[in-house]
């Protein structure tokens, strides 16, 4: 279904900064790159698999590594390298839908040439890197959730399966996708830092991706219904039944996460009661307070127990 050209479009002549590799793109190349190889996606995927299960035996008999400053430079670079993704596809984005329609920016995919086309690419290429958030989960020796590498493994077949055939509703989930990283990976960096952050920022991090979700689905269900009232619509059927499926479970097991993370009782964020030393000395204990990716990483950070003066 992809295409070597799209009309209209926001051209080059849009921007009124065009950096020299945005506009050297050839989203030609890129694209028939993409069909011929999207299928190593899963060979990506199974090594990554192989790798954490690998890592985690032989991190059975080590210590954990602090790794703090390699993880704050890791998030800070996904950090600016999102915001500036987000950055670059919003003027197209709203192009798309304020100077065409709604049913533009979710069946033409106009977004795959030009500037858009190569943030587009880099988008999809990200998504093998950000496999690297695991690798300081096991090198950490933290608690590796389902959620963080079920969702990794899913976001990399499903968006290089998406670009091969320039899925036209990819405008909104890499838009999308950058503005949440951008929030989530800056965040995560400050976490790195040790700095303390309100608990609203860590819970709207996973309100983010929870929302993401919900549009992805309405989106799914609005191109589904234009393809069925006979209208063209830039996706194909198999790359919408795989929307729907990882689209449904991002959905349901995000919303578990936030409620056991944020909501149930005794959760993560519950602070223990004071007790009182002997001698009439309060000793403050304080639970660790153990902080989760929305995408499933853990951090943990101890807080020191003072000790209690013993009476005279």
């Amino acid at each position: 279904m992809a295409q070597a050209e799209y009309f209209p479009r926001y051209g080059l002549e849009n921007y009124t900064i065009v950096l020299p590799f945005e506009e050297t793109f050839d989203s030609v190349r890129s694209t028939e790159w993409m069909q011929g190889n999207w299928h190593h996606s899963f060979t990506w995927s199974i090594g990554y698999v192989l790798c954490i299960y690998l890592g985690q035996k032989l991190m059975e008999s080590r210590k954990p590594f602090a790794l703090d400053w390699p993880l704050f430079f890791w998030n800070l670079g996904l950090a600016a390298f999102s915001i500036l993704g987000v950055v670059r596809m919003t003027p197209e984005m709203f192009w798309s839908v304020n100077s065409n329609s709604l049913k533009y920016s979710i069946c033409t995919a106009s977004f795959a040439q030009g500037v858009t086309g190569f943030w587009t690419e880099k988008f999809a290429m990200s998504k093998i890197a950000e496999f690297g958030d695991t690798a300081f989960i096991v090198l950490r020796k933290r608690p590796l959730l389902f959620l963080h590498w079920y969702h990794h493994v899913t976001v990399l077949v499903y968006t290089w399966h998406a670009y091969k055939d320039h899925t036209a509703s990819g405008r909104w989930f890499i838009w999308m996708n950058y503005g949440v990283h951008a929030f989530m990976y800056s965040y995560y960096a400050l976490r790195a830092l040790k700095i303390r952050v309100p608990k609203s920022a860590a819970m709207m991090v996973t309100v983010l991706q929870i929302l993401q979700m919900v549009v992805g689905i309405v989106i799914a269900v609005s191109v589904v219904n234009i393809k069925l009232g006979g209208e063209p619509c830039q996706q194909t059927w198999d790359n919408l039944y795989y929307s729907f499926g990882i689209y449904f479970s991002y959905f349901v097991l995000f919303c578990n996460f936030f409620y056991h993370t944020y909501l149930k009782k005794n959760n993560r964020y519950a602070s223990v009661p004071a007790k009182k030393a002997d001698g009439g000395n309060a000793e403050v204990i304080q639970d660790q307070e153990q902080k989760h990716r929305s995408d499933g990483e853990q951090e943990t950070t101890v807080v020191k127990r003072p000790r209690a003066r013993r009476a005279d």
